[in-house]
């Protein structure tokens, strides 16, 4: 049997898992497999060379690509321009969709590879008519929510649910949260977890409001702990935001192994009370932990005006969406304000079990149990093929 041509692509840190992992599938399924793209360390881990840094396609929000535009043309055109060198088997695009739907278009023109892309776009909360679009483009999708499917089959692409990623990273224990606990002195004291995104924007758009925030919590809780896990890329921004804030600790991954790292802000996951966090599968990894969370998220003014106009469902927390309730509070736009999420704490710390059945369904519906999604990608690809 001949090797098994693959181009795939990732152009964020959620992306660049979802890679690493559907690699390691493919691997472990067709072990005579040659892959090309781009990706970050996951992927790389997995024996991918990337054609530039994945750092440069890393930006969300229409006005935040506005500036980047030129420069994310150039670079689609020249991964389209590999894609058919390499006429590989199958090209894979993970999210990104404003990169990587771009490239799929530019291939699919002139070529007939298969094109596969991973993580459905969110049609169910906005502009249902890119499922339409795609299909002109895209022959299969592969689908983290599992309401997802039938949209995308409507739209005339395979779709297959394959369970989200976050079923299948580990979680801390009980221990561990407590070593962590007694590690850094906190003792029994209330811990609030602070995740202010992990794109440079994000952090400079919400980095005050949190600052705020926290600073409301601390006037209410005097005897509130804080931890911060900041991603690598937004390290300095986190720290230059928390510098003075009191009874804090930052974890800052660029300074230890990055097992280690994980493992412990895994433990910081486990050990919090309570989090404040950007939208995003961040809310996941907290019902993974069973944390209770208030979600905070805010946009440019000009995507806010545009997205809140096509905005169809009534919250944007995947936990409230996929386990059909709405006990995550959520602060989005113009109610992304300090008062009110200070307020959500601690009506959340009071009440810390409320979550505990809509974050346990979540994981359910999510794929827990089950198979392993990177190896469930993998075979939904191969079985397309």
């Amino acid at each position: 049997m001949s090797a098994l041509r693959v181009f795939i692509l990732a152009g964020e840190p959620s992306g660049d898992k979802l890679g690493g992992a559907l690699m390691a599938g493919l691997k472990s399924l067709r072990p005579a497999v040659v892959f090309q793209g781009i990706g970050g360390p996951h992927m790389q881990a997995e024996g991918l060379e990337s054609r530039f840094d994945m750092a440069e396609l890393s930006v969300m929000g229409l006005a935040e690509i506005l500036p980047k535009y030129r420069h994310l043309k150039r670079r689609i055109a020249q991964t389209a321009e590999a894609v058919i060198a390499m006429q590989p088997d199958v090209l894979i695009t993970i999210d990104s969709p404003d990169f990587s739907l771009r490239v799929a278009k530019l291939v699919k023109a002139r070529s007939r590879i298969r094109t596969v892309h991973y993580v459905a776009p969110t049609v169910w909360a906005w502009r249902p008519k890119r499922a339409g679009k795609m299909a002109r483009f895209i022959d299969h999708v592969l689908a983290l929510l599992p309401f997802e499917p039938p949209l995308m089959q409507a739209a005339g692409m395979r779709c297959d649910f394959v369970g989200h990623p976050v079923v299948a990273e580990p979680v801390a224990t009980v221990e561990e949260a407590q070593a962590f606990r007694a590690a850094h002195g906190i003792g029994d004291a209330p811990l609030l977890m602070v995740l202010p995104g992990s794109r440079k924007s994000e952090v400079a758009r919400l980095g005050a409001r949190f600052a705020q925030t926290v600073a409301l919590v601390k006037a209410r809780h005097p005897d509130m702990q804080i931890v911060v896990p900041a991603a690598a890329p937004v390290a300095d921004a986190v720290l230059h935001l928390t510098a003075d804030w009191p009874d804090t600790k930052v974890l800052d991954p660029r300074w230890q192994d990055y097992a280690d790292a994980m493992t412990q802000k895994r433990a910081a996951f486990r050990a919090a009370d309570v989090a404040i966090a950007a939208s995003g599968t961040v809310s996941l990894e907290l019902a993974a932990a069973d944390t209770p969370m208030v979600i905070a998220y805010d946009m440019s003014p000009l995507s806010r005006f545009i997205i809140g106009r096509m905005l169809l469902v009534d919250t944007v927390t995947l936990v409230n969406l996929v386990s059909e309730t709405r006990v995550v509070p959520e602060f989005i736009g113009k109610a992304c304000a300090p008062k009110g999420i200070a307020a959500a704490v601690s009506e959340v710390l009071a009440t810390p079990d409320a979550p505990a059945a809509a974050m346990s369904l979540t994981m359910q519906r999510l794929g827990q149990g089950g198979e392993a999604p990177g190896l469930r990608a993998a075979r939904a690809v191969l079985d397309g093929l």
